[in-house]
């Protein structure tokens, strides 16, 4: 007899499954994570902050922190190493704007030449 027990029982899988998904899973995390590195190092290279969005950054840093969390509960290699590795990158492109903005180098504008 099926029954909803049964349907929805999660099987072990395969070692060599196992393996396939977590290789797939860090492989994306390390694609994701070295996306940031370029912007982080133009950044911290030209101390030009002015086009990038403290609102996203903001939100962004906060959404790799709740990763983080998320993959520490769930016991989750990829992510929680993908979201560590990718919380250095956000928060030091997330300093300088907020370093830029404090400093009077930025307005407090709604993004580059106020708009936006």
């Amino acid at each position: 007899m099926g029954g909803i027990s049964s349907c929805c029982s999660q099987q072990t899988p395969a070692p060599m499954e196992s393996f396939a998904v977590s290789a797939l899973g860090y492989g994306a995390a390390s694609l994701t994570t070295l996306s940031l590195f370029p912007q982080a190092v133009k950044t911290v290279r030209s101390g030009d902050t002015s086009a990038i969005s403290l609102r996203m950054y903001g939100l962004f840093t906060l959404g790799i922190l709740a990763w983080a969390a998320y993959g520490l509960l769930k016991a989750d290699g990829p992510v929680i190493i993908a979201n560590l590795v990718t919380l250095v990158p956000a928060t030091v492109v997330l300093e300088r704007k907020l370093r830029a903005l404090l400093e009077g180098r930025e307005p407090w504008g709604r993004g580059p030449r106020g708009k936006g």
